[in-house]
């Protein structure tokens, strides 16, 4: 039992170090079922590219980081660059748009 003054002995400074820094990693992974169904076949009327799934996903990261939508589109259009797929990212008026009807 802890009395008031005593601390913690750390013994394994390494991995308690390296569990600080896993905590603030981040992996995305885009499968080829969410490639394919990136953009829509056809326009539903709206006008736009983008099927609801890669709406409603940017809107979910959207809401993790809490990013505003010009940001958002950077950190997609980064991602993206980054995995090197071939996708566009919707543009953050175009994610303002849809967001109203997805």
């Amino acid at each position: 039992m802890m009395m008031g003054n005593e601390k913690h002995k750390n013994i394994n400074w390494k991995q308690y170090n390296q569990a600080l820094v896993n905590r603030v990693s981040v992996t995305f992974w885009i499968d080829d079922a969410a490639i394919k169904t990136w953009h829509c076949p056809k326009h539903h009327g709206r006008g736009f590219i983008f099927t609801d799934t890669a709406i409603e996903k940017a809107l979910m990261v959207k809401r993790i980081f809490q990013l505003p939508l010009r940001g958002l589109e950077g950190f997609f259009n980064s991602v993206l660059t980054l995995m090197k797929v071939p996708l566009n990212f919707p543009t953050y008026t175009c994610i303002s748009n849809c967001s109203k009807t997805v």
